[in-house]
């Protein structure tokens, strides 16, 4: 059998049954579009074909268009290679065809495969089914009759929901609104399915184009109040994002003008929305978030991962109880380890709570979370550690205690089991030096709240085993981990990266710029909250240990300012003790404290740099720069030194990581549509104005000179990643 194809078997009972494979998801590729048309034409012609039969091969119907064919057009900028069978294929061929069609879905049917069910003339589906229209996700609108057919099929408002929050729902939920007609068992979806089309068929069971329905279709003065408000909302959460509008402006069409108009100016928006730097970002992201488990001489040398079935996490703290938690809501069992019972209670209740909060919040089920309970052990030593396949530190960041706890664990654990530790900085060699188990040590680097955010870096040294580097990834994978393989420095792939985001906002700061409005420019943006409301969510004290730190190994490049240490020495602990540089109250949003100033003017005496200077004044933009320019140069210094296997990881990185707006791409993705010439010339200016902390990295320096974009690797990249690797 081809890579992809679509295949006809004709049965005794006259219908025909076509089903498309293109593993791993069914993707509607052109060639399977082609392959459609094409068996549609032969079954119309068949006088043994009474009706059709449309499914999916592998257990999926199909999870939507191929999206290399949306690389493929922002690489060239020819709209041309998309498929035009919005209505040559779906609406003429399919819908408007004189023998009726059925769809079959089991697995899922998104995106264009859900389009393509829609313009069936009824869906049986196996109940636990994906449905949904996630195209926005992806910067564009449904192209194949989306926005047409499924306000018709569940109605004005929860079509738009659907489409707006690219919210999939079960085929379950699907019947309630009338996207689905019939459920059944995967045994007998294609029984039922059969049968239905040939009831269809015979007239006995209602032929009905969804095109063509109005009934599930508000008033036109109701429906474009839905519209408006839907809008107006949109717009007011995800300002920077156009497709919103767009997908609403193509559903008013169809509703105002009929569907067929709908369709015309559905197909010609998507070829205008697909071209925007919205789409061309979203799309980015996505491809380099798939990109990140392909890692040199790890994931392309024939390794099979091992079964880890019991992982020990030593901390039972903010990020080990986080840690903890994604671990058992996975299927995994954990041993929790802490020093005394009074911490260890700490520990469990805080994982209680965290599942608690998942509960609240509809993604958890009180069985799961009983069921989740049950796989986590609390212990006071090292005894339950003789059995487990991986160890994972969480302690506080203190080279001797993580040397002392490495030390123990090596002698105690099996000698497959991987020593991981979820340092933040630390040099790995130093945290390990004093073991003789350096193949097997590795960074798991979550990200807080551990249970929450996506992230997960995998820090590997000179030494760690390609073995455990997999391992470590299928572990990331099992508990919805996003893994990024990265090398070992100070702060790795994203503290290192983003080092300079705080430092620059604290030189804004400290140039007499207000911090409020720094920190409304950022959310503006695309960040979900500024440098300093970050700093009052985070706490205090990470920044204080991490800070010699980066002093020490960045010397010259880091702003040295004594504000922290004055806010902790005013009673300011950040939202910890609800009084940072805003006042926090439970239940309200955080507020400007204005007694602030006091806490800054000192901070300003101490600091060189403002002795003498008036405030300056900057635009929004310049604010920006100032503090993302920074970020970008040491992105182009993680580059370089072969940090991370590929641009994009940085840009996955900055996404997950950091909260870098997805629309924008990533943060490497976006200095390129800003261009490093720019780019390197303002930090040139900076550097004149302000010293080292903005002076232009080499590789920076080299692009700029040559016209090329940051992302392109070169061959000291290439020589500095083989050595790494």
């Amino acid at each position: 059998m081809s890579r992809a194809g679509v295949a006809m078997e004709v049965g005794s009972d006259g219908v025909a049954v076509i089903t498309m494979w293109n593993p791993p998801v069914n993707a509607l590729a052109p060639s399977i579009f082609a392959g459609l048309k094409e068996k549609y034409v032969e079954a119309m012609k068949r006088n043994d074909v009474n009706a059709i039969v449309l499914t999916g091969d592998g257990g999926k119907f199909s999870g939507g268009f191929d999206i290399n064919v949306f690389a493929e057009v922002h690489k060239t900028g020819d709209v041309s290679i998309l498929p035009d069978d919005s209505i040559n294929l779906l609406a003429s061929t399919i819908e408007d065809a004189n023998k009726p069609s059925v769809a079959a879905i089991h697995g899922l049917a998104l995106g264009g495969g859900l389009e393509l069910a829609m313009c069936c003339h009824a869906r049986i589906s196996t109940p636990d089914a994906q449905l949904g229209l996630p195209e926005l996700t992806l910067g564009v609108i449904p192209g194949f009759g989306g926005t047409q057919r499924l306000p018709r099929l569940v109605g004005l408002p929860k079509a738009v929901e659907m489409m707006l929050l690219s919210k999939s729902i079960r085929a379950k939920e699907g019947t309630e609104y009338g996207l689905v007609d019939a459920t059944t068992s995967p045994e007998n979806l294609l029984i039922v399915s059969r049968q239905w089309a040939l009831e269809i068929a015979e007239r006995s069971k209602p032929w009905i184009s969804s095109l063509k329905r109005t009934d599930k279709l508000t008033s036109l003065s109701e429906a474009r109040k839905i519209l408006h408000s839907s809008g107006k909302h949109a717009k007011k959460i995800s300002p920077n994002m156009p497709q919103n509008q767009v997908c609403l402006d193509a559903i008013e069409e169809g509703i105002v003008f009929g569907g067929y108009a709908g369709l015309m100016k559905e197909a010609r928006l998507f070829k205008e929305i697909i071209l925007t730097t919205t789409a061309r970002s979203l799309v980015h992201a996505f491809f380099a978030e798939r990109a990140t488990s392909k890692v040199p001489n790890v994931s392309d040398v024939g390794l099979k991962s091992s079964h880890i079935r019991k992982v020990a996490v030593i901390g039972g703290g903010l990020m080990g109880s986080g840690i903890a938690t994604a671990l058992i809501l996975n299927g995994l069992l954990v041993i929790l380890k802490e020093i005394d019972s009074t911490l260890l209670q700490r520990g469990i209740k805080t994982i209680t709570a965290n599942l608690e909060g998942l509960m609240k919040k509809g993604s958890l089920t009180l069985d799961k979370k009983n069921e989740a309970l049950t796989l986590l052990k609390g212990v006071l030593d090292y005894s339950e550690f003789k059995e487990v396949d991986m160890v994972i530190e969480a302690v506080i960041e203190k080279v001797p205690l993580k040397q002392s706890i490495f030390n123990e664990i090596e002698n105690i654990c099996p000698r497959h089991c991987i020593l991981a530790t979820n340092t933040s900085t630390i040099d790995l060699n130093i945290v390990g030096e004093r073991t003789k188990s350096q193949d097997r040590i590795v960074g798991a680097h979550f990200f807080s709240p551990a249970h929450v955010m996506p992230l997960l870096e995998i820090v590997r040294t000179e030494k760690t085993s390609p073995q455990v580097i997999l391992d470590l990834m299928t572990v990331g994978k099992i508990i919805k981990k996003v893994p990024v393989v990265v090398g070992n420095c100070t702060g790795f792939a994203v503290n290192r990266t983003f080092f300079p985001y705080n430092q620059a906002a604290q030189m804004l700061l400290h140039l007499g710029v207000d911090l409020y409005r720094i920190d409304r420019v950022i959310r503006n943006f695309g960040m979900p909250m500024g440098p300093f409301q970050l700093q009052d969510v985070a706490g205090y004290g990470v920044a204080l240990a991490v800070k010699p730190i980066f002093a020490s190994s960045f010397k010259g490049r880091t702003f040295e300012t004594d504000l922290l240490e004055l806010m902790i020495q005013s009673g300011r602990n950040g939202k910890a003790n609800g009084k940072g540089y805003y006042l926090y109250q439970s239940g309200s949003k955080p507020k400007p404290d204005p007694s602030i100033q006091t806490v800054i003017d000192e901070s300003r005496k101490r600091t060189l740099i403002t002795s003498g200077v008036k405030p300056v004044s900057v635009s929004d933009q310049e604010i920006v720069e100032m503090i993302f320019f920074p970020v970008v140069n040491e992105a182009c210094r993680v580059m370089d030194e072969g940090v991370v296997v590929r641009a994009s990881d940085i840009d996955v990185a900055s996404i997950l990581g950091m909260g870098f707006p997805k629309y924008r791409g990533g943060l490497v993705f976006w200095a390129d549509t800003i261009g490093s010439s720019y780019i390197y010339s303002k930090l040139k200016k900076l550097e004149d104005a302000y010293g080292r902390f903005f002076t232009p990295s080499k590789y920076l320096e080299d692009r700029a000179a040559n016209g090329l974009p940051l992302s392109s690797a070169n061959s000291s990249l290439s020589q500095a990643l083989q050595a790494r690797l």
